[in-house]
């Protein structure tokens, strides 16, 4: 990978970059540190860990000592702690411009120089790029996140994310009720206060998603995520609806499961999308994704509101 010539970019001398990565307990954080080890003290000015694994990852701390290490305890009471952890990160760093990726994620040839390069020499203030997955799994094939060809996009996930600390501090950081689509209310909460997600396609991110039993789980997550998001963006509803149906019908669908008992014939409504995704690498699972997407929904609507 070639680091942007400074020589010909000015703004990059003035600016600093911290790489910020949240952690629970995920090894493969070892190979991603691995992967921007390179980059510290060039691209990158510093990198943080901010880790909830009580210790758990001491053999990868010690053996990636250029990394801040934040022990992160988790607070009484709190599921999951992503947009703590990420707060905690961004606050504790010392970067003009702030960059997440998750554990687990290795770039692809560029993807640093290419993320940043907007922000660094056309400036934008926030930037992302797709994730696509390593192997087979439900965000593979033609389900890869990031397929699109537009100059700005509506909302990124953290995974591949850049932006100035001017832009999170402008929206106060990530809503920490949140335990899943936290990256999303942050920036539809960018894009709300007037700043724009510039898309760098070719800035990309591998990914490995993980077992299919935690690929499902995440996904009931996610479900409870996209229930909480337009409960606090209500003016939003529509615009989900048409950009992703999946939590909203597979919802109904499953309400729908007492009708079994009178008509015996619904559950062959799942035959639908069983042909729609035929193609996919993984169909099964991702009607299973699709499946618990829409169990996640069900089950924040049932949660008592905080």
């Amino acid at each position: 990978m070639s680091p942007i010539d400074e020589s010909t970019n000015p703004v990059s001398k003035t600016l600093t970059t911290s790489v910020v990565i949240v952690n629970k307990g995920e090894r493969l954080l070892a190979s991603t540190l691995d992967a921007l080890a390179p980059f510290v003290g060039n691209l990158i000015d510093n990198v943080l860990v901010v880790d909830a694994s009580n210790g758990a990852l001491d053999d990868i701390r010690t053996s990636h000592e250029w990394a801040r290490w934040i022990d992160y305890e988790q607070p009484h009471g709190a599921r999951v702690t992503i947009a703590h952890q990420r707060n905690v990160g961004v606050r504790s760093s010392e970067g003009d411009i702030i960059v997440f990726t998750d554990s687990g994620c290795l770039p692809n040839e560029g993807w640093l120089e290419k993320l940043l390069a907007p922000i660094l020499t056309e400036g934008e203030f926030v930037s992302c790029g797709p994730v696509k997955a390593i192997g087979k799994s439900i965000y593979s094939g033609t389900r890869w996140l990031g397929n699109t060809d537009s100059k700005y996009v509506p909302m990124a996930m953290t995974g591949n994310l850049a932006f100035r600390r001017e832009a999170f501090d402008a929206v106060n950081g990530f809503d920490e009720s949140f335990g899943s689509a936290e990256d999303m209310d942050f920036t539809w909460r960018l894009t709300d206060s007037g700043y724009r997600l510039r898309w760098v396609p070719d800035a990309v991110i591998r990914h490995d998603w993980g077992t299919a039993k935690r690929q499902i789980r995440r996904s009931f997550f996610y479900g409870e995520g996209a229930c909480r998001l337009l409960r606090k963006h209500p003016h939003r509803v529509g615009q989900a609806a048409r950009q992703n149906s999946v939590p909203f019908v597979y919802a109904i669908f499953l309400l729908g499961l007492p009708l079994t008992v009178k008509w015996r014939w619904y559950p062959l409504l799942l035959l639908v999308p069983i042909w729609r995704h035929r193609n996919e690498e993984l169909p099964g699972l991702v009607l299973l994704d699709h499946l618990a997407v829409g169990a996640g929904v069900l089950h924040e609507l049932a949660r008592p509101r905080t």
